[in-house]
């Protein structure tokens, strides 16, 4: 097989993969990265401990208008395939809670090292601080950045989304893309915190509490999470928020006029069970001040939020609540409504949903079928994932593909 020179443009995990996988078929690669080294997301996921994938990989944890592309690539590269070849550069595999799977050292660096050097074994010639301005197709491929030209056979365009540009992908490739003749779905922030106009989120800034958050658009159910809930000073956030973010963030883009979450915050009790507590506590401790009654069933924090939302006063004793406030009370424990503003900015998104149209790519090798000297892999393109490793699934799945189309003769 004779050599192609491939270029890729972007250094993150599906690129890494795509060069990776191109060079050990023989090619010869360059890694144009915009940022001052490669693989800056990489270290930021899961917390600085890399979530590689998890367990249960289904397609119901991704989300795209095209979801046949992933039922097309991610079995060319499975999760077996995944671990196995992270297993032989070096990296054994930890299941922690829900399926997540980490390198064993529990640390990032460790699976970004290995991939550095794998990199370097296969001779790919990485080059950072080099700002992809367009791509021209023809016989060969003509890559312009800021400073220099790159003639290639294949270029992979492993540019990334729009989220923590920060750390890498600014939504730069989505102008590429779009300037090639690529049709996009307008991208917006997935795996992000949401923005709320409730009146005492400074009371309830830092409150963490178990509960089962509903996110209901036009009085309709759409999606129910359980996790730990975080109040901040602008909205929400905590994982459950994380998983309904997309589907709000898709009702915001959308114009959709009433979004909210609804809260159940103690969700192992039932209305009755609640009710009945209420009462018995209130026969205990008719004598304490409602800002002293509630004191170890809620946070500190939530108690004048629900004593205020309530009707109720602070200086109020337990034996003046009426069974119409016991009634709020409980409304308020099992169904917290807190109308949803906005989200936070792209620096705080996780990942970009939306992306270049499926359908623009062969859905077995990624190569563009407008220009089959292009090859699309990675969050620009309209595939994304729930939070617990399934983004970086798709991107070692989706750069493994990519590198082998790439690789062909």
């Amino acid at each position: 097989m004779g050599k192609n020179k491939v270029i890729i443009i972007g250094g993150g995990a599906s690129g890494i993969m795509a060069a990776i996988t191109a060079a050990r078929l023989g090619q010869k690669v360059i890694l144009l990265e915009r940022k001052d080294r490669i693989g800056k997301k990489i270290l930021a996921t899961g917390n600085g401990r890399c979530n590689i994938s998890n367990r249960f990989i289904e397609e119901r944890r991704f989300h795209s208008d095209s979801l046949n592309l992933y039922n097309q690539i991610y079995p060319q590269f499975d999760l077996n395939k995944t671990l196995e070849f992270f297993e032989e550069l070096g990296i054994p595999i930890l299941e922690l809670e829900e399926g997540k799977l980490y390198p064993y050292s529990l640390q990032a660096a460790s699976v970004l090292n290995v991939l550095l050097y794998e990199l370097e074994r296969q001779k790919v010639q990485v080059l950072c601080n080099e700002d992809v301005i367009r791509v021209e197709t023809g016989q060969r491929v003509v890559v312009h950045t800021k400073k220099n030209k790159y003639y290639g056979d294949y270029v992979i365009l492993a540019c990334g989304g729009k989220s923590t540009p920060d750390l890498g992908s600014n939504g730069s490739g989505f102008q590429i893309a779009k300037d090639l003749g690529m049709k996009l779905i307008e991208p917006y922030p997935s795996l992000i915190q949401l923005e709320s106009d409730y009146a005492y989120l400074k009371h309830l800034k830092g409150t963490k509490v178990m509960a089962k958050v509903a996110l209901v658009v036009d009085e309709i159910p759409v999606k129910s999470v359980y996790g730990e809930l975080l109040f901040t000073d602008y909205g929400l956030s905590g994982p459950p928020i994380l998983d309904i973010s997309r589907a709000a963030a898709h009702a915001i883009k959308t114009h959709k006029k009433n979004i909210e979450i609804h809260g159940d915050l103690v969700p192992l009790l039932d209305r009755a069970a609640l009710d009945q507590m209420l009462l018995k506590r209130i026969d205990r401790m008719s004598y304490k001040v409602l800002e002293d009654f509630f004191v170890g069933l809620l946070p500190k924090q939530m108690i004048i939020p629900l004593i205020k939302d309530c009707g109720m006063n602070p200086r109020d004793k337990g034996a003046q609540i009426t069974s119409k406030q016991r009634e709020m009370i409980v409304n308020w424990l099992k169904a917290l409504r807190l109308s949803i503003t906005g989200t936070r900015q792209w620096n705080q998104s996780q990942v970009t949903a939306g992306g270049v149209d499926c359908h623009e790519v062969d859905g077995t090798t990624l190569t563009c079928v407008k220009h089959p000297k292009i090859i699309l892999c990675g969050e620009i393109l309209d595939m994304d994932g729930d939070c617990g490793g399934f983004n970086l699934q798709w991107a070692w799945s989706s750069g493994y593909v990519a590198g082998v189309s790439a690789g062909k003769e």
